[in-house]
């Protein structure tokens, strides 16, 4: 756990309460950066091998309350969204597999737990405040971006994906 990011979360959380599906801002921050990490099982998983689908990139650690509370919520996410072109990638933030690979089997999460122990990406993408949240459409493009707690299964969040992934499938059959 790297001081830096907590010390930065423990300061911004004082701020920010839980964010809501209003909350997705459209990006504007400019290209996205590449994401290549590990699992705990040591298998690479690279932003580029889920074009295609949309993908929810969610930078988190164990020892942030909010990422913890989220959770769930992203899990079930992800089965009501099962057989869809839609991938979740959590990034674990400065920790040990150990200890993702233990808190990940403790919520039965069903989608992949990336390492990012040297904060390398976590910084590319700017996640300076965690949990960050980046929603990328199937082009590899990030589309919207959040700081803060989300409830993943809502209705609303659950509509901004679907037409996200709409637009995307409108765009590719012209």
């Amino acid at each position: 756990m790297h001081t830096f990011f907590r010390a930065v979360f423990l300061v911004s959380s004082l701020a920010a309460g839980a964010a809501q599906a209003d909350s997705l801002k459209p990006w504007s921050g400019g290209a996205t950066p590449a994401l290549e990490l590990a699992d705990p099982e040591g298998n690479t998983h690279r932003l580029a091998d889920y074009r295609g689908k949309t993908v929810l990139v969610n930078f988190w650690a164990t020892w942030c309350g909010p990422c913890r509370a989220e959770m769930p919520s992203m899990e079930r996410l992800r089965r009501e969204m099962q057989g869809r072109p839609f991938v979740i990638l959590a990034v674990n933030v400065g920790e040990g597999p150990r200890i993702a690979r233990e808190f990940a089997d403790g919520l039965a999460l069903g989608f992949p737990i990336l390492l990012d122990r040297e904060t390398r990406v976590s910084r590319a993408w700017r996640a300076r405040l965690l949990p960050a949240s980046f929603l990328v459409g199937p082009d590899g493009a990030i589309r919207y971006s959040v700081l803060g707690e989300v409830d993943w299964s809502s209705e609303e969040v659950r509509r901004r994906i679907n037409a996200l992934m709409a637009a995307d499938s409108q765009r590719a059959a012209r």
